[in-house]
């Protein structure tokens, strides 16, 4: 019985070195795109000076920031009771037995594997996504993002047919605190598994979805995000 709890015991240590080694991986390369994207911003600002001593100053240029999403205010929080949330937003509130957690080759694709849409547990890649926004079109591989709900993190996600405004509100419930911190243990991405949702929120073995967006979806967002938070087999910082 010893020498089972032993073995157990040291394939729990080597998962979590190996978790480890590829988040930092993924953190010195996110680094390094962190310096060479300051270098290139760089570059642009003194060329856009020159153009402007250039010619004179002044000018009826327009301005883009170059982001996905912008500002847009959502309505203000009316209740916190769960039940009451989903049930008023019209949305769909499911819970599923877990797929499964084991730790895929980092190139594996899963294919059509998962019984829910979007992924809500399963088989992963070793590497999970990281926190934050993604920019349509730039989302994560499930196998990856599949590995953060475990980690206990919500995804917000939206059907790549809904509306900039849509993306805007969802971004700025994104920015709401939550345990301090804004964007708090959470992603916020364009779908990409042909989910039958205009948005929806997944946590680890649990799913919200949103045929349509209307004034009561943000509350049952929060307290999905609320009850579900922090919640997955793992607790990753």
């Amino acid at each position: 019985m010893s020498s089972r709890q032993e073995e157990k015991e040291r394939r729990r240590r080597e998962r979590e070195e190996r978790e480890q080694a590829e988040a930092g991986k993924v953190a010195s390369k996110r680094r390094l795109q962190l310096v060479a994207g300051a270098v290139l911003g760089l570059v642009a600002i003194a060329a856009v000076v020159a153009a402007i001593v250039s010619s004179g100053g002044g000018g009826d240029s327009k301005a883009d920031s170059g982001s996905s999403y912008g500002s847009a205010s959502i309505p203000a929080r009316q209740t916190t009771n769960f039940d009451e949330a989903v049930k008023a937003s019209g949305c769909q509130f499911r819970t599923f037995v877990s797929e499964g957690r084991t730790h895929l080759p980092s190139d594996t694709a899963v294919n059509n594997s998962y019984k829910t849409n979007p992924p809500t547990s399963g088989n992963h890649r070793p590497t999970p996504a990281q926190d934050g926004v993604y920019a349509p079109g730039n989302t994560p591989a499930k196998e990856n993002f599949v590995h953060t709900l475990e980690h206990g993190r919500i995804e917000l996600q939206y059907s790549p047919k809904a509306s900039k405004t849509v993306r805007d509100q969802l971004n700025a419930l994104f920015n709401e605190p939550v345990k301090g911190a804004n964007g708090y243990h959470m992603l916020l991405f364009e779908n990409n598994t042909n989910m039958p949702y205009e948005v929806a929120a997944t946590a680890w073995t649990h799913l919200i979805g949103c045929k349509t967006v209307n004034d009561k979806t943000w509350d049952a967002l929060r307290a999905f995000r609320d009850r579900f938070v922090d919640k997955g087999p793992e607790l990753i910082p």
